[in-house]
């Protein structure tokens, strides 16, 4: 009898797919043909966004890149090439809305954006999304929460667990969104996909809550594929039990 109640208790912990229609929206990802590190032709395009309708997705908003040094994409850019997208989509009976936004490269033209006053690319209420460098800290990064949040915008830290200078910190989420700053985790780091050390820092973050939005960050179809291939994973149910803001996006 022992081994038998050992056995119905470890069918049991087996988990359904974790259902992403739950979250309507993913809010970052790199879908725009060309110009970053993301889909590379209309067709990778297209065959991704079928993949998140597919998974229950109702809408993406998609970042590119903005950096300086690699990716010198503007805002005109950006919507310019959403048009020829959205106009394939439409051709082709897809049923989910495709916007765009896009993923500042926190360096010295960050700043003098902010200076000149430069409209940045948000989604939603204002949000606007930008990252770090993986590996290096940056330089006066409370400077840059306040010059964002007195410009009125929402700042949404990108795959704060990925970021190994905030490894042994992940308490700096909490700290961070106490100030205002929003928290995004992407959705494979759960599953291992970045390696252990991230893995690790996004279950803290998951744990204690500390999160606002969840995203694909998907560059290639094999990400949506790897997390497809991963809902079964617990954390992903726990991430369904957490408030977050992406269904929020759906209307607006």
């Amino acid at each position: 009898m022992g081994l038998l109640s050992k056995i119905f208790k470890k069918k049991a912990e087996i988990l359904p797919p974790f259902d992403l229609s739950f979250l309507k929206v993913d809010m970052h990802s790199h879908l725009i043909p060309g110009i970053d590190d993301g889909s590379q032709s209309m067709d990778e395009t297209i065959a991704m966004l079928a993949k998140f309708e597919s998974l229950g997705f109702k809408k993406v908003i998609t970042t590119p890149h903005i950096m300086s040094d690699y990716y010198k994409n503007t805002p005109e850019i950006i919507l310019g090439k959403l048009v020829e997208v959205q106009k394939t989509v439409k051709e082709l009976n897809l049923s989910i809305e495709i916007e765009a936004a896009a993923e500042y490269y926190f360096d010295e033209t960050l700043f003098e954006k902010l200076e000149k006053n430069e409209k940045l690319l948000t989604f939603g209420d204002n949000y606007v999304l930008f990252e770090f460098s993986f590996h290096v800290e940056p330089p006066q990064i409370e400077r840059l929460f306040f010059e964002l949040i007195t410009k009125g915008y929402q700042p949404v830290l990108a795959h704060f667990e990925r970021y190994a200078f905030l490894f042994n910190t992940p308490e700096k989420a909490k700290e961070w969104r106490e100030k205002g700053i929003n928290i995004q985790l992407n959705l494979n780091s759960l599953s291992g996909h970045y390696g252990p050390d991230v893995k690790k820092c996004a279950e803290i973050l998951v744990d204690n809550g500390w999160i606002d939005f969840v995203a694909t960050d998907c560059h290639r179809i094999e990400h949506l594929m790897f997390l497809e291939k991963n809902l079964r994973n617990p954390y992903f149910h726990k991430i369904g039990e957490l408030n977050l803001k992406n269904q929020q996006l759906f209307s607006t």
